[in-house]
């Protein structure tokens, strides 16, 4: 409990340690420990369950989100299945959320319903680590699937610690499609700002508007539903 009310930690990754690279302790030395979450590792990397749970209640957490993660070119793979246990120590503490990847799943809304089945209760989205965009059409089975069960969409907004373009994926006015698409989806931001010497959107945005009408220069002009480059929105005046 927090003030009379209760805790809800929303972003959790307990992860089975030999499956996240880079390891753990080149990325965060500053955690751990003895007296921290070491506590809650068996010999093999995997969190035991009743020490998690009791690390939780220790902290006053009612409720935690654990966030599976499928991202095998950044941080690793962490499977729902990783999850299952922790949750199953104590249902009514520890919550499980999908996740799904582009590159990865195929068709996504089938794995999507699958980690469902498996007691998910929300998914995340992770534009940096999965390299695709908030608003990638292969994402749309995945949303489509979330709106009519009424599962919300968790999404990573700012840049990520690992460098490179796929943290352009990251600016949150990517969602304006999704949102424009899926009127009746609930949409969470996780994070929200740019990591340390980073920037949440590429300096060059919006892009310059072409003669050809090629590219969309994000005009905002009404009836325009696309604020991608690259990609002219339906009944858009510059197109």
């Amino acid at each position: 409990m927090l003030d009379g009310r209760p805790l809800i930690d929303v972003h959790l990754h307990p992860a089975r340690l030999p499956t996240v690279k880079p390891a753990r302790d080149l990325w965060a030395p500053d955690f751990g420990g003895a007296t921290g979450i070491d506590r809650v590792y068996d010999a093999d990397g995997a969190v035991i369950p009743a020490e998690f749970d009791a690390y939780l209640a220790g902290e006053g957490v009612d409720i935690a989100l654990a966030l599976a993660e499928y991202s095998p070119k950044v941080t690793g793979i962490q499977p729902i299945e990783d999850l299952l246990p922790l949750a199953a120590h104590n249902p009514d503490r520890i919550k499980i959320v999908a996740n799904v990847n582009p590159h990865l799943h195929y068709p996504v809304d089938e794995e999507l319903q699958r980690q469902l089945n498996l007691g998910a209760i929300a998914l995340k989205v992770h534009p940096v680590h999965a390299g695709a965009a908030a608003n990638d059409r292969a994402l749309y089975p995945a949303y489509e699937l979330c709106q009519a069960a009424g599962i919300p969409v968790v999404v990573h907004c700012g840049t990520s610690t690992f460098p490179g373009a796929a943290n352009t994926f990251a600016d949150p006015i990517l969602l304006d499609d999704v949102l424009r698409d899926f009127r009746r989806l609930t949409v969470v931001l996780a994070h929200g700002g740019p990591a340390a010497g980073g920037t949440a959107r590429p300096p060059s945005w919006p892009p310059p508007a072409t003669a050809s009408g090629s590219s969309c220069p994000a005009c905002r002009r009404p009836g325009c539903a696309s604020t991608t480059p690259g990609r002219t929105g339906r009944a858009c005046a510059a197109g």
